[in-house]
């Protein structure tokens, strides 16, 4: 395989998610692509390219990494497709995960997820997670809603 360049690859309609020295900005790059149609519900999903220093010796997304990736894309696509918590810091209560498929070393991931109900305190959403395509991980989480953050830590887009 090739090595990749930072951007090599890169699907249209996704741009750079900065998320600073945080953990999660240390082990992306991670990608955003955020669509609002004026007559459908909002378009979220994350990705990134999976890089050597992801993988597990088997050359395939780690799942621990991927794991991070499924507790990325379900809170920040609840902060884009929910007004009410676009600000609101949501900690993980519940993170179920289901791998069906190896995420092999230079494949695109994209994850995408959908609020399911947002009680007085809890937000439920589930998603997907693919490889070039192909399903690798089924998940689905349960966040408290928290405090809004001092400064909203969210991209505008």
């Amino acid at each position: 395989m090739s090595k990749l360049t930072p951007a090599a690859d890169i699907p249209a309609g996704f741009r750079p998610l900065d998320l600073g020295q945080s953990f999660v900005g240390l082990n992306g790059p991670l990608y955003l692509r955020h669509e609002q149609p004026a007559d459908a519900p909002p378009l979220v999903q994350l990705g990134f390219r999976v890089e050597k220093r992801h993988t597990n010796p088997m050359l395939n997304c780690h799942g621990g990494m991927l794991a991070t990736f499924a507790d990325m894309v379900l809170p920040l696509s609840i902060h884009r497709k929910t007004a009410e918590m676009r600000n609101q810091f949501l900690p993980t209560i519940n993170l179920q995960l289901d791998y069906l498929s190896p995420a092999p070393l230079g494949a695109w991931l994209q994850g995408e997820a959908e609020v399911l109900r947002v009680t007085r305190s809890l937000v439920f959403a589930q998603g997907l997670i693919s490889a070039d395509g192909v399903p690798c991980l089924r998940m689905s989480g349960i966040f408290k809603i928290g405090k809004p953050f001092p400064t909203s830590m969210l991209e505008e887009g």
